[in-house]
């Protein structure tokens, strides 16, 4: 019986053919143990991941070193691709992320971080306000319906409508750190973003290692709107709560710090309203009432007797001057008559202009609006009527026109 077809191959064909063969393979996570202390180079990190049976040699490149746990014999999950060496003919796992598997040796790592960050002062940053009415919340979270809709529910119950922004990511597992990294950084880049919320439903130590990662930590520490933290509950605390500008317990107490109430708006708007009307009108009474106390008549008088004061005054010093300053003399008493002229001409400039004033502040009077139709309408309780809303059929209202008041029944 004939053996199977033996094909004859190159070794530079046989690494080729061995290449495209991983390619379908994809991105992985393999866990196992560290054997024997990583090599590190400017290039990155080399050690050796074993089970029971098999190793593979792994290669962490330098820029993922900062989200990789190597301590030899710990056990942990490298998350990357295979590729073929044919170099060597050696089979390696390029890693992205090298991440401990067990609550201690996960508590050894965020500790690890914590100490880097506190060291280069990203943790005791100065923290920015929330701001009263962003103009797009952006908020990333996973695909879990339960974390969307408290989301959604809060929004709806505070201020329908108002525009919030999803970016759904990977949230724990192999390659979240990198997934949640991304979707942070591309609402930071829209312009129109104003805060972001971290939403997550909770989870044990190592499902909430990923909201420890380094570089997710130094992101929102140097982002420029404010970042706010909800992730899982009250008893969970990973590395980004301690960066965050502000941490809340859950997304849907997330949700209530940073979407306005649009009745509480409505009511400070009123309470503005109604104030700076109070002192317009105060304003308005007391200018008013200053200018009815100004005699114009007598006060341009007493400005011309003056002014007719002074001039005889500078008279009598020219008529005592020496002789030799006659010719000065002569051409002063000339310009004392321009002068008062001129002092005539200004006066009356001056109380066409005070009469225009009194006549706008009274076009400013209360009365005045009046005039023009509107009215000022109270309740019961002798307040001003700012609603409907507030009245009941049968209430008797106050009704204040230019020209008196009346009384009325609601029929509404």
């Amino acid at each position: 019986m004939a053996g199977p077809e033996v094909r004859p191959l190159t070794l530079t064909r046989l690494s080729s053919e061995i290449a495209r063969s991983l390619a379908p393979i994809g991105r992985i996570a393999v866990p196992g143990e560290v054997a024997g202390a990583a090599n590190v180079y400017r290039s990155g990190a080399y050690f050796t991941l074993k089970d029971r049976q098999f190793v593979v040699s792994v290669h962490v490149p330098s820029r993922y070193l900062h989200r990789s746990h190597l301590v030899s014999g710990d056990r942990v999950q490298v998350t990357g691709t295979l590729i073929w060496q044919p170099g060597n003919g050696r089979l390696q796992l390029v890693a992205e992320e090298v991440v401990p598997v067990g609550e201690g040796a996960v508590a050894a790592m965020v500790e690890a971080t914590r100490r880097r960050l506190a060291y280069e002062g990203v943790l005791d940053r100065e923290r920015l306000p929330l701001p009263l009415l962003p103009v797009l919340v952006g908020v990333v979270c996973g695909t879990d319906a339960a974390v969307l809709h408290d989301i959604r529910s809060v929004v709806e119950a505070r201020f329908p409508g108002f525009p919030v922004l999803f970016r759904e990511c990977t949230v724990s597992g192999p390659g979240a750190a990198t997934s949640i990294v991304e979707a942070v950084r591309d609402l930071l880049s829209d312009r129109g973003v104003d805060v972001v919320i971290l939403a997550r439903g909770g989870g044990d130590a190592t499902q909430l290692l990923p909201w420890s990662d380094e570089e997710l930590c130094r992101v929102v520490a140097a982002a420029t709107v404010p970042v706010v933290a909800a992730i899982g509950h009250e008893e969970d605390r990973p590395l980004v709560d301690e960066v965050a500008d502000v941490r809340c317990g859950t997304p849907s107490i997330a949700a209530a710090l940073v979407v306005p109430s649009i009745e509480n708006l409505k009511g400070r708007l009123d309470a503005a309203l109604g104030e700076a009307t109070t002192r317009v009108g105060a304003v308005t009474h007391g200018s008013a009432r200053r200018l009815a106390q100004i005699d114009i008549r007598r006060s341009v008088d007493h400005g011309l007797i003056g002014a007719a004061r002074r001039l005889e005054r500078a008279g009598d010093l020219l008529a005592g001057a020496h002789p030799a300053h006659a010719l000065d003399l002569a051409r002063i008493r000339l310009d004392r008559g321009q002068a008062e002229r001129t002092i005539a001409i200004r006066l009356e400039t001056a109380t066409s202009r005070l009469a225009a004033a009194a006549d706008r502040l009274v076009d400013l009077g209360p009365g005045q609006v009046l005039r023009r139709g509107y009215a000022v309408v109270r309740g019961p309780d002798g307040s001003v009527v700012r609603s409907a809303a507030t009245l009941r059929a049968g209430d008797r209202v106050s009704v204040e026109v230019a020209d008196g008041r009346f009384t009325a029944v609601v029929d509404l």
